[in-house]
């Protein structure tokens, strides 16, 4: 195998990696306005991913710098062709962080409530946006010669795209309320397995139109393993949930998004981002590739930082296991920090 293909595949990781994580925390940031009834109610959901959430988002900025580093024709031609959804969800991020860090500074009720109204909103845009975003990297746009995108905004919100978005802003919020659910005790756990159960329906009817249009559209063997086991995982999740078994549910929900997204990438190869005006215009993971040199560089830095990331993130997550309820939130604090 090329070290341009380990790229590939270490790239698709590190957005499954991404997903998979702040695809529970988008979710549960959704859910304070959709589960949380109070205030209390709503720091709890927020203390559920406090420690987390920033951490999740390195995964975010590890796929993004090693897509510059090691595919950079396919990094131009996403940035520059994506601009306008990839600032927005970019500038969520952003409001959304300071959302979490800002909403327990001030007592007044204002001024909390605008913070968490901001927490839902950017949890709940890039979740639908990064499903538009990569609908439209598998689907192919408008390249030309010259690798330029020459299509416009309102070529990126073509049906597939938005179906697309469609699919991980519910297949998210699933995850956060399964995630809700395995955290949390007290009426709040038992409502999140409730609405896991109604988002997890709908989830399931839109994610296996999308995945079988992906399917008939590009796909092949290989896609179509990942195909099944997305939709049995995602049944399995729903089963499991009515079961109670909310860890069992969270891991299983957790292997529909990586078998998802590994259907899209699989779908794609040998294709980065192929064009929809003449295939001899795609970017492939040949033509878009950087060095053999720089590639075998960024080889030896990947195996020596990733083992680090992974044992932190699980140290994090291991210190932080225990389930939160609204007893644990003192009267008085009722409502203070998120952290």
């Amino acid at each position: 195998m090329e070290l341009h293909d380990v790229w590939f595949v270490l790239i698709a990781v590190l957005w499954t990696g991404y997903f998979f994580l702040e695809g529970f925390d988008f979710g549960v940031g959704i859910l304070t306005k959709l589960l949380a009834r109070d205030r209390p109610e709503r720091r709890v959901l927020i203390n559920t991913i406090g420690p987390v959430w920033d951490g999740n988002e390195v995964w975010l900025l590890t796929a993004g710098g090693a897509t510059f580093a090691a595919f950079p024709e396919w990094y131009a031609t996403l940035f520059s062709g994506f601009y306008l959804p990839l600032l927005l969800i970019l500038v969520c991020l952003i409001v959304r962080g300071v959302a979490f860090e800002y909403r327990a500074k001030r007592p007044e009720e204002n001024w909390q409530r605008n913070w968490e109204t901001a927490i839902f909103w950017t949890s709940l845009i890039p979740a639908f946006l990064w499903g538009v975003a990569f609908g439209n990297i598998v689907r192919g746009v408008k390249i030309d010669q010259n690798f330029d995108y020459v299509g416009n905004l309102w070529d990126l919100l073509n049906p597939y795209a938005v179906l697309g978005g469609l699919v991980t802003l519910t297949l998210f919020t699933f995850h956060g309320a399964v995630f809700t659910a395995l955290k949390t005790v007290g009426d709040i756990r038992v409502r999140a397995r409730k609405l896991a159960l109604q988002v997890g329906l709908v989830t399931a009817v839109l994610a296996l139109i999308f995945l079988l249009w992906t399917q008939v559209d590009s796909g092949d063997g290989q896609s179509l393993v990942a195909l099944i086991v997305a939709v049995a995982s995602l049944v399995a999740a729903l089963a499991a949930n009515q079961a109670g078994r909310e860890g069992w549910s969270f891991a299983l929900s957790g292997i529909t998004i990586v078998a998802t997204v590994a259907m899209l990438f699989l779908s794609l190869f040998p294709n980065v981002m192929p064009s929809s005006l003449n295939e001899d215009w795609s970017l492939t993971v040949t033509n878009a590739s950087s060095s053999p040199y720089t590639l075998k560089i960024m080889t030896w830095c990947a195996a020596i930082a990733t083992p680090i990331v992974l044992l932190y993130q699980s140290w994090t997550y291991w210190v932080f296991r225990k389930r939160i309820g609204t007893q644990h939130i003192a009267a008085d604090a009722a409502a203070g920090a998120s952290h």
